[in-house]
């Protein structure tokens, strides 16, 4: 299963063996344990749950806690499903680590973007602002919004004020430049989405 989870730790730039400079993104990926196993015959699809993440106990209610105990594991702070075709061969307790990639892969990198708060039109979606000289009383607003007495109604997907970034996002085919399986660390070339600390996700790429 070429899948991990990880925390996004920060970016930095290496050398390569020809001199040049390149910007990365390091990744503490794993250790992640192998929670549970899902298969076609007793939930319908393949699939293996991981857990990531030092979390205190306290913190971890009871249905999740005993989640853990079931299989006798630390509980985490994260839990992520990837699902697999066919079944999995990874055994239940079993720790995935940075070594499932090797360098020179590409990687596909999930992570949720830095939240920014509520946003104008002109922040949010680069719309133009109205003249500002003085008199024109039109200057950062949204505008016309479009619709007359008939439909008499704002249409959806209109672009308007709201809150930006906090959402899903996925940089594909990103090459991993080197893997530190000692120190649980991949450098991945370029920028990848969330803020320092942040969970993120690391598959083999679709499109490579």
């Amino acid at each position: 299963m070429k899948a991990i989870l990880g925390k996004k730790v920060g970016m930095t730039q290496i050398f390569a063996e020809d001199g040049r400079v390149v910007p990365v993104t390091v990744v503490q990926a794993g250790p992640c344990v192998v929670i549970q196993k899902k298969t076609v015959e007793t939930d319908g699809y393949n699939a293996v749950q991981v857990g990531f993440g030092e979390v205190k106990e306290s913190r971890v209610n009871k249905p999740v806690t005993g989640h853990f105990k079931k299989v006798n594991v630390k509980p985490t702070k994260y839990l992520r499903e990837f699902k697999v075709e066919g079944e999995s061969e990874l055994e239940i307790g079993s720790e995935l680590k940075a070594d499932v990639f090797e360098t020179g892969e590409k990687v596909d990198v999930c992570g949720t973007s830095k939240g920014k708060g509520f946003l104008g039109v002109i922040a949010r979606w680069g719309q133009h602002r109205g003249p500002m000289t003085h008199g024109s009383r039109y200057h950062r607003r949204p505008g016309s919004m479009g619709a007359c007495a008939s439909p008499a109604k704002v249409m959806k997907g209109k672009k308007l004020p709201g809150r930006g970034g906090g959402e899903k996002v996925t940089v594909q085919n990103l090459e991993v430049v080197r893997v530190d399986a000692d120190k649980n660390l991949i450098l991945v070339k370029g920028a990848i989405p969330g803020a320092k600390g942040g969970l993120v996700t690391l598959k083999k790429s679709v499109k490579s």
